[in-house]
């Protein structure tokens, strides 16, 4: 049994308009299967992707936060040309310019249009096969106990263990990578950006979910209800939800 990531969840006060800043971003299109809008490759509404982990932007009432998001994305570039012309183009669109911290550093931080913080990368060999989403970044305490955590949660393969960073990767060796990296302070508000899991055909989501928990995941309640997807955090409190096949 195993689990695979396949979007990401944004919540935002309009999900049409964010979907197609990140449609944008990624050059990929929004699609609106239902009171949601899903990014994914062009071609056709096709979910779950075998490849690509998506964005599903949903809207919610609640604005966000001044605070920092944990988890956030990077996007890969294949040259200096091209990170400037993304950037450029990404400004243009509705993204600004964000200080978390970051001092000069080759990678450009940008937030999209309603404030949720993302890089635009300088290039780098390792993110040359991933297509336009680097990473999935979240900001940790311990890296090791993350990497424990999600390496035995999914089906991905755990590429690097240390004190300040867990780098996990499809095992097929395709999209993006998940890394956890050591950062200042601990979270306090929900996020904005989290993961969305999926088990695979024939697997029991009960038993994935009963599986997470026994692995140190603990329950959520967000005033979701009944509904059929399950609501967890990790040991550091980074909330995801396991989604019902369909």
């Amino acid at each position: 049994m195993a689990l695979r990531p396949v979007q990401v969840n944004i919540k935002a006060l309009d999900d049409s308009a964010v979907g197609r800043f990140w449609a944008e971003a990624l050059g990929w299109s929004a699609y609106r299967p239902g009171v949601t809008t899903y990014v994914g490759p062009v071609g056709g509404y096709v979910w779950p992707d075998p490849v690509a982990v998506g964005i599903n932007v949903v809207p919610v009432p609640e604005p966000r936060t001044t605070t920092k998001n944990r988890v956030h994305l990077d996007l890969a570039t294949t040259s200096a040309a091209h990170q400037a012309e993304l950037v450029a183009r990404l400004v243009a669109f509705g993204a600004t310019p964000a200080d978390v911290g970051q001092g000069t550093v080759p990678w450009t931080v940008l937030a999209d249009p309603e404030g949720n913080e993302f890089c635009v990368l300088e290039p780098r060999e390792v993110y040359r096969d991933t297509g336009p989403i680097a990473a999935v970044v979240v900001d940790c305490q311990d890296p090791r106990v993350m990497g424990r955590f999600w390496g035995e949660a999914l089906d991905w393969t755990l590429h690097q263990v240390t004190d300040d960073q867990a780098v996990l990767r499809s095992a097929k060796g395709v999209g993006p990578y998940l890394e956890f990296l050591r950062r200042p302070g601990v979270k306090t508000v929900p996020d904005r950006v989290h993961l969305d899991l999926l088990p695979y055909p024939g697997d029991d989501k009960a038993a994935e979910v009963a599986r997470l928990r026994a692995l140190g995941a603990t329950d959520l309640d967000l005033g979701q209800g009944d509904v059929p997807w399950t609501c967890l955090v990790d040991p550091e409190g980074h909330e995801f939800c396991v989604l019902a096949p369909s």
